[in-house]
């Protein structure tokens, strides 16, 4: 479909490059450990155990203009369809 994927979370680096090899995710996550990207965009998120950590989106870009967000994610791993399900009906 030649889309890229990429996570984002408030983690820092090694925690993510551990959790990438953990879980076996074939996508890279990318760190927005200062949040600047959350709050510049606004994306919702939650505190735990003392960590403010982003609410789980799907944001659909293209030529780096964000054309949907898909909100909330429920379950948490089930946005693969509605995201094949967009990006096949998009022209």
């Amino acid at each position: 479909m030649g889309a890229a994927v990429y996570g984002l979370s408030t983690q820092d680096t090694e925690y993510q490059s551990e959790a990438v090899q953990r879980l076996h995710l074939p996508f890279p996550l990318l760190s927005d450990a200062r949040l600047d990207f959350a709050r510049a965009l606004r994306l919702p998120t939650f505190t735990f155990a003392g960590f403010e950590l982003i609410k789980r989106l799907t944001l659909i870009a293209r030529a780096g203009r964000i054309e949907e967000v898909l909100y909330p994610v429920f379950p948490s791993d089930g946005d693969a369809e509605r995201v094949i399900e967009r990006l096949t009906n998009k022209d």
